[in-house]
């Protein structure tokens, strides 16, 4: 895929997801490194730069991009040529490794939290969630996924189809129903787009909303995300963006004395999360935040350079 396909497909949002935004965008610049026909090094960075800047620009406020793509670039120095191809060629497939194998480990660990003959409750849309789902269900777990549509762009049907493609029953709730639907649940499992230095998580509208309710139902939330969809610049003061997409998504020629509010995301404080699941284990969103930053400094030195 080149990289003008790319920022056009994650703007459209037929690539979404921040895991799936950063895998792809990974495999883009490794396509357009075996395909560049830079012969110097000045051309090749120019090139990879400016992809990179262009990449940014799709989603600027996404973490996991953001780390994705600060490990591909991160002190990889070479002075010969076709060292410096190799290294980065080496860097963006150990990137996808991760992002790959992080999947497969928070599935595996949500497996073990979901109860048989359970009810399951999410919100919105995380590929993370849907795969944990769909492997605790091939491990043999017995549960009932209760999910909410996720308006104005309905995310949660793309939720629902893919669990009930994979077999597994799921009832489909409007977003105001969501207290009715937790009200039954035995858990509920949200992914998320970032997580801050004070553990506070970045997710879809409704989330807090949903997670308070579950908080005062006794109903355990759990985020299940990669650990590098921390924000590491909010560690030095930065307050990540929250996103406000268009009016016309939720009314399209509204009257002009009506302000449409379409913010994306909301922070879920973390005083409602039981753990965060990542491919490091359960983590209080605090211990989590300690966790990353001893395995991945990287990320944090490169923070300090924003």
């Amino acid at each position: 895929m080149s990289i003008q396909r790319l920022v056009s497909d994650i703007k459209r949002l037929k690539i979404q997801g921040a895991e799936s935004i950063a895998l792809e965008s990974a495999k883009a610049l490794k396509e357009l490194i075996k395909h560049s026909k830079a012969k110097t090094l000045p051309l090749f960075y120019s090139e990879l730069l400016s992809a990179r800047k262009k990449i940014l620009s799709a989603r600027p406020t996404e973490p996991c991009l953001r780390n994705t793509l600060d490990f591909i670039f991160y002190n990889v120095l070479e002075d010969d040529f076709v060292e410096l191809v190799k290294n980065f060629l080496e860097r963006i497939d150990s990137a996808i490794k991760h992002l790959e194998e992080s999947k497969e480990k928070i599935a595996g660990i949500v497996a073990k939290k979901i109860p048989n003959n359970s009810v399951v409750f999410t919100h919105c849309h995380s590929s993370t969630v849907v795969h944990a789902l769909i492997h605790a269900k091939k491990q043999g777990k017995r549960f009932v996924v209760y999910n909410t549509e996720t308006r104005p762009l309905f995310q949660g049907r793309i939720t629902a189809k893919e669990l009930s493609s994979a077999g597994i029953k799921v009832v489909h709730f409007v977003d105001s129903g969501a207290r009715i639907a937790l009200k039954k649940a035995d858990i509920m499992l949200i992914g998320c787009d970032a997580i801050s230095a004070e553990g506070k998580v970045i997710n879809k509208i409704g989330s807090e909303m949903f997670a308070e309710i579950a908080h005062n139902l006794d109903v355990p939330v759990y985020v299940c995300s990669d650990s590098w969809k921390l924000d590491a610049k909010s560690i030095f003061g930065y307050e990540t963006v929250i996103e406000k997409r268009l009016e016309s998504e939720v009314w399209k020629n509204h009257p002009k004395n009506v302000i449409i509010n379409n913010l994306a995301f909301e922070r879920v404080s973390p005083s409602l999360i039981a753990g965060i699941i990542s491919e490091l284990g359960i983590y209080r969103p605090s211990v989590f935040v300690r966790e990353v930053k001893e395995i991945y400094p990287f990320m944090f030195k490169k923070a300090q350079n924003f």
